[in-house]
């Protein structure tokens, strides 16, 4: 079942807001097919409840990570920062966009993207006459 195809970045399409917004990361994803549809496991360390932001609009789900975290004082040197998360996802007519819905747990987002009636398998049953 493909339902979800990942939406190549364009860099010169996208206007950031913010110059911070300009340098983000792609987080690891996994899908996973479960009973009543996908299961979209995406690691986000750093990411509270709070900074997540997903949408869904024109079939495209974006998942966006905003890393909240601040250090006492102002540092001399720096070798690494941690910067935002950006995800996109083409989505299929077989989801049901209004009863996708997500949870956090430890720095791990699971997005759940049910199948529309239609698309779920249905058992005939059969008649002894």
């Amino acid at each position: 079942m493909k339902e979800t195809t990942t939406v190549p970045v364009k860099a010169e399409k996208q206007v950031p807001e913010t110059r911070e917004e300009t340098r983000t990361l792609t987080p690891p994803v996994d899908i996973f097919e479960i009973d009543d549809g996908l299961a979209v496991v995406v690691d986000l360390p750093g990411v509270d409840k709070s900074g997540v932001d997903i949408r869904v609009e024109n079939n495209i789900l974006t998942i966006k990570g905003t890393v909240d975290h601040k250090t006492a004082g102002d540092p001399v040197y720096k070798e690494f920062e941690l910067l935002n998360y950006y995800r996109q996802f083409q989505l299929g007519e077989k989801v049901d966009q209004n009863k996708i819905h997500a949870e956090m747990k430890g720095g791990v987002l699971t997005i759940y993207l049910p199948k529309v009636e239609e698309a779920k398998p249905k058992k005939i049953s059969v008649k002894v006459s």
